[in-house]
């Protein structure tokens, strides 16, 4: 999602932090915008897992502005380094700017593909569109998450702000961005969502690490 211009991409590539990662590609909702860095979702998410025992370094990949087209662009630049699994949170901007639904799921199909070609386990995050380019778009709008999910068979999780957009308590100012306490939701829930991911990773205890050890390519 957008509030002012686009900042500038994370400064430090992921290909320069410890292996393995978990990268979350995605707009101002992942980049955390208003908030102190390391109060976004993804910063809680990786605090959540080192205690869980996963040896997971979590990328902030999210960038305020980033339509599906631009997340597009910097995947492969998002994808370097040892990637173990990919967060796609992207789409809120397309929905924004009301642009073609039918372009924003070339644009994820893609971002998608390359990681599962690249033996990327997938998190894919539906977004929901403001009612007012009406009932079909934003049907329209949702299906393509739920598509996408079946087609590349990877895990889905139906709305990143599931149970915090829309309370006043939960969000910013702007009522759009989630605060403290609504990132900390968020990432409570995408942690859930990856459960499936982690269990495959971790060979049935969090403590064990082997199927994390770094892989060469």
């Amino acid at each position: 999602m957008q509030d002012g211009p686009p900042s500038a991409a994370p400064a430090q590539p992921p290909a320069s932090k410890p292996g393995p990662l978990l990268v979350a590609l995605g707009d101002s909702l992942t980049a955390g915008l208003g908030l102190d860095t390391d109060q976004a979702y993804p910063a809680l998410l990786e605090r959540r897992l080192r205690a869980e025992g996963f040896e997971l370094t979590v990328v902030n990949a999210g960038v305020s502005g980033d339509t599906t087209a631009a997340g597009l662009r910097r995947a492969e630049w998002a994808l370097a380094g040892d990637v173990r699994i990919l967060i796609v949170a992207l789409g809120g901007n397309d929905a924004l700017r009301g642009l073609p639904v039918d372009q924003m799921k070339r644009n994820l199909d893609e971002i998608v593909s390359l990681a599962r070609s690249r033996g990327i386990a997938v998190l894919l995050t539906g977004m929901e569109a403001p009612p007012n380019f009406g009932a079909t778009y934003t049907a329209q709008f949702r299906n393509v998450f739920r598509e996408l999910a079946r087609k590349h068979d990877v895990a889905f999780m139906p709305f990143l702000l599931d149970g915090v957009a829309g309370d006043p308590a939960l969000n910013q100012a702007d009522q759009t961005h989630p605060n403290a306490e609504g990132a900390a939701i968020v990432a409570e829930r995408v942690r859930e969502a990856l459960e499936p991911l982690l269990t495959a990773l971790r060979g049935w205890s969090p403590a064990s690490q082997r199927d994390l050890a770094p892989r060469t390519r």
